[in-house]
């Protein structure tokens, strides 16, 4: 009798952030034969899906005794989210300002990006294993593996499960398997999104940078096919200022013309905000020069079913104009529910703390290694042998909406947060990109869900802390 996966995820695209469930029988053997375990061969690939057949992409393999039912059961979250992670810097082929620069900050790409990390291909080899006890036998007492079996071929990425996210459940032949159902953020079908939970309607400053991705993970063929991204641009009338833009999926804007198998094809991201445009937008950035900055504009996915057709939800990126307000506007990014990038920028009140810590010493006073003593001023008592400074920055939401309110909980629970740089009428050097994001930590310890009902007008404050330490000299 062969082995049977009996279970596995329903869906070939999962989140690691949930129980990636396995179970496996073989009844002839687990009846009739001693020390019997169930193996799996993990494979895990960053380009084409695994090969079985051979070993290079295999990340561990896994043992386990059948329990009480003569089963095998596995969940593989805990071994394969460690092989997936955020991407924070742009892949081959992108470009910044129209120069293609070996590596900077993903948040400021000029049109799209391939992913480096945040999926990969996943397939599983399953196996039996048991004691020979034939005394005829060549093999007496020695451990034989049998009944290889591979599973589907499966895609992993970066996201986790809230404990309210609806599971599906299989029917029929596929009856014991569950799994959540990502087909709304496919590139595929009509009214799909982004890869967010972001609300559809956005606001952001002139110069802030940030990215929208994009779950294409489709056929194969230049016809059905996730084609590009539509900006179309708005006056504060709502009239439409000049034609719509296409920014098709191609090499030379930094993806491909067509899905091909390759995983880093599969999630793309979209430089969509204001900075991003002012990168390689010529008529964006005039307009933005004249004063006649656009004051919202839409953003949409296009699909090739033999037209071209909008696919996903509509976008609308309202245009900030953050000297209205006077204060300093900060933008955060942090990594959300999906394992992609958010982004908020606080137009109000905002201040910042500097908090010191370091070591002293007790200085002499004068020259004690001179062939006179002699008294200085400047010499003597306690002083500071090296200082760190922390800085620390409180900073307000405008009034936000309900959704808004909900959306930020994936702010304050988010394990990756950065402060991130306005664009720059310059062009930098690869050495100085690094200037445009910083790494915080959110010390906002508490988040209390406002309504509309309980708090009529709704704002939140956080505080972040600076995760490098601002160091000077030592004495």
């Amino acid at each position: 009798m062969a082995t049977i996966i009996e279970q596995q995820p329903l869906y070939s695209t999962l989140p690691v952030g949930q129980d990636v469930m396995f179970s496996v029988s073989n009844n002839l053997i687990v009846s009739n034969q001693i020390k019997v375990k169930f193996i799996a061969e993990v494979h895990i690939s960053s380009s084409l899906p695994p090969n079985t057949a051979v070993a290079t992409d295999v990340i561990g393999t896994f043992k386990t005794t059948p329990n009480n039912a003569g089963v095998g059961m596995f969940n593989f979250r805990p071994i394969i989210e460690s092989y997936v992670k955020a991407d924070n810097l742009s892949a081959r082929g992108s470009v910044y300002k129209g120069f293609a620069v070996s590596t900077y900050p993903l948040h400021i790409i000029d049109k799209f990006s391939l992913n480096n990390n945040i999926i990969k291909y996943l397939t599983i080899q399953f196996r039996v294993q048991y004691l020979d006890q034939d005394p005829t036998s060549s093999t007496n007492n020695e451990l034989i593996q049998v009944q290889a079996e591979n599973s589907d071929s499966y895609k992993i990425f970066n996201g986790y499960l809230k404990y309210n996210d609806v599971l599906d459940i299989g029917t029929n032949v596929t009856a014991n398997n569950f799994g959540y159902n990502i087909s709304s953020f496919d590139m595929i079908g009509a009214g799909t999104d982004f890869l967010t939970n972001a609300p559809t309607t956005q606001y952001a400053n002139v110069d802030d940078y940030g990215v929208l991705p994009i779950l294409a993970s489709q056929g194969n063929t230049p016809s059905g096919d996730f084609r590009g991204i539509k900006f179309i641009y708005y006056n504060s009338s709502g009239v439409q200022i000049g034609s719509a833009d296409q920014i098709d999926r191609t090499v030379a804007n930094g993806a491909y013309f067509k899905h091909n198998a390759m995983i880093e094809n599969e999630v793309l991201y979209i430089g969509a905000f204001p900075g991003n445009l002012r990168n390689w937008h010529s008529q964006f950035k005039i307009l933005v020069n004249a004063g006649n900055t656009p004051a919202y504009y839409t953003v949409e996915g296009l699909w090739n079913n033999g037209s071209l057709v909008g696919v996903s939800n509509t976008y609308t990126i309202n245009v900030n104009c953050p000297t209205l307000k006077g204060y300093e506007p900060i933008r955060l990014a942090w990594l959300n529910q999906w394992g992609a990038w958010d982004y908020y920028t606080f137009t109000m009140k905002s201040s910042r703390m500097l908090s010191t810590k370091g070591s002293t010493y007790n200085q002499l006073e004068g020259t004690w290694n001179e062939e006179t003593y002699r008294i200085d001023g400047f010499k003597g008592g306690k002083k500071a042998f090296r200082v760190n400074a922390t800085e620390k920055i409180t900073m307000n939401t405008d009034f936000v909406n309900e959704s808004e309110s909900v959306w930020f909980e994936e702010l304050i629970n988010s394990p990756e947060v950065y402060m991130l740089k306005g664009y720059e009428n310059i062009v930098e050097t690869t050495s100085a990109l690094n200037q445009y994001i910083i790494p915080v930590r959110l010390t906002t310890s508490s988040y209390t869900r406002k309504t509309v009902a309980n708090d009529k007008l709704m704002q939140y404050t956080f505080e972040v802390e600076k995760s490098k330490t601002l160091r000077t000299q030592s004495v």
